[in-house]
């Protein structure tokens, strides 16, 4: 071991064993997701994602999931560190198999799968090493429509409408003009447009969204997440833009 590790020549490289034990934390997420929108309508809760996950500014991987169900009548959005959502994946697969297995006839609400995951976000940030992720939990349970928000942080809330990412931003104020005071009427073709106006938003102002989406919707028949799909788009508005090319 060089016991001298300062005393270096100008051109040497440092010697590895300097930082051997050195405790490291994520400081920047890498491949990443963007924004994550969610409400209530009449029958239950929609979600909706693209599929994108960027490498930096890199559309590097269009075919990820970002909207991943949970038991029969629950279904988390996540935006942010694509690896830290595998993650947590795994820990939701790891619960809900010993749920599975316990067989005492209890099934994890959509509120206790929420509250475990809070949990699980705040523990990490405490530890200093958060999960670099903002999730969105929906679910419908005993005619009960749920919708809440974890952060990063551990930070939680619940809303009818809510939005991660530049949606915060964008989309966020469609939802609410859209859907607030509405929740209990708006059906399920208009959620459906609303989502796709809001998605197509997004694609237009988000550099970091993808013209391919994936709708979640949870009702008392349980979970169903569309395929992949595209909204129709307009251009031609661009040949009159001036000032950012020749």
């Amino acid at each position: 071991m060089n016991h001298f590790p300062l005393n270096l020549d100008p051109h040497e490289k440092p010697k590895n064993d300097i930082f051997a034990d050195a405790i490291t934390r994520t400081q920047q997420p890498i491949v990443t997701g963007t924004s994550v929108l969610a409400f209530k309508y009449k029958d239950g809760v929609m979600l909706a994602a693209d599929t994108l996950a960027s490498y930096g500014s890199l559309a590097r991987f269009t075919d990820v999931q970002r909207l991943y169900p949970v038991g029969d009548f629950t279904v988390i959005g996540a935006s942010g560190d694509i690896s830290d959502f595998q993650y947590v994946q795994h820990l939701l697969d790891t619960v809900m198999i010993e749920e599975y297995y316990t067989n005492d006839g209890h099934v994890l609400r959509t509120q206790n799968i929420y509250e475990y995951l809070s949990r699980v976000m705040y523990g990490r940030r405490s530890r200093f090493n958060p999960l670099w992720n903002a999730y969105i939990v929906g679910g419908y349970n005993d005619g009960e429509k749920f919708l809440g928000y974890v952060d990063l942080l551990g930070t939680t809330y619940q809303s009818s409408t809510i939005a991660t990412g530049f949606g915060g931003h964008l989309a966020q104020p469609i939802l609410r003009k859209a859907v607030e005071g509405r929740e209990d009427t708006l059906t399920e073709t208009e959620a459906i447009e609303i989502l796709d106006s809001c998605m197509k938003v997004l694609y237009y102002r988000d550099a970091r969204s993808f013209n391919k989406f994936q709708r979640a919707k949870i009702t008392a028949e349980g979970v169903e997440v569309s395929g992949p799909y595209k909204a129709e788009t307009q251009w031609d508005f661009a040949e009159g833009i001036r000032g950012y090319g020749p």
